[in-house]
């Protein structure tokens, strides 16, 4: 990643986009004069990439895909669809840009579901990943939340094949997660969140000063049931909740 931070700096851009957060922060240490427009599942300010969300300070911008809301209706989701369930694990990239705050967040938010407990399993190397989902089967975990991570997303079909041969639900925060195979996904809209970064780019191309630009949030969330893996895995899906989704992957 460093390399192509380094790269594309290199070229003399009038503006670099970065997908991710982790990109943004490689990015912005090898230059503090290409405006930098980024969306970021990771809180912006705790992250390191802004001073705050209304005033930036530095050269980028970008929209934000908040997690906490999020994070909080999707284990009340994966209750209604699987009201049995009192186990449920997070796999940690440790590498990840807020790895600490993420198994917080996760934390807090199993508090507030009545007779449910979190087993968090932290991996450095992805080859662990297999190892930690086969481990998280032998313990009884039946659903396991995914922390954002560049380096779980860029292989997440091999991680939802992983799960589902160890008869583990996985639940992620963006929509790749569900096509890839994931139980559910509930989080921000992406497309509103790039069409929101794609708005904040162009008003850098035409001037603004990212340090003066505030940072967007996502403001629309989504919910998408991929009814093929909830019925392999023997899970009845209420009617009711595959009717509010946003969409059914059959």
């Amino acid at each position: 990643m460093e390399g192509l931070a380094k790269s594309a700096v290199s070229r003399e851009p009038d503006l670099i986009y970065a997908s991710t957060a982790a990109i943004a922060l490689a990015v912005l240490k090898e230059t503090e004069s290409v405006p930098v427009v980024f969306t970021s599942a990771s809180d912006p300010v705790t992250s390191g990439l802004v001073s705050s969300l209304r005033t930036p300070a530095r050269n980028a911008t970008g929209a934000y895909q908040s997690a906490g809301d999020g994070l909080r209706r999707r284990m009340q989701l994966l209750r209604q669809m699987m009201p049995s369930a009192t186990r449920v694990g997070l796999v940690l990239d440790r590498r990840a840009t807020e790895p600490v705050r993420q198994r917080t967040l996760h934390e807090d938010a199993v508090r507030n579901v009545p007779g449910m407990s979190l087993s968090v399993a932290e991996f450095t190397n992805f080859e662990a990943v297999a190892k930690l989902l086969a481990n998280f089967r032998r313990e009884g975990v039946q659903a396991v939340f995914l922390s954002p991570s560049v380096t779980l997303l860029g292989r997440r079909r091999e991680v939802a094949e992983t799960a589902m041969r160890n008869k583990v639900a996985l639940i992620g925060h963006r929509l790749e997660w569900a096509e890839a195979g994931a139980l559910f996904t509930y989080g921000p809209d992406v497309t509103d969140a790039l069409r929101r970064s794609a708005s904040l780019a162009d008003r850098v191309l035409r001037g603004a000063k990212p340090a003066e630009t505030p940072v967007e949030q996502a403001s629309r969330f989504e919910l998408i049931v991929n009814n093929r893996s909830a019925k392999t895995l023997g899970i009845a899906v209420p009617a009711a909740l595959l009717k509010s989704a946003d969409r059914v992957i059959e």
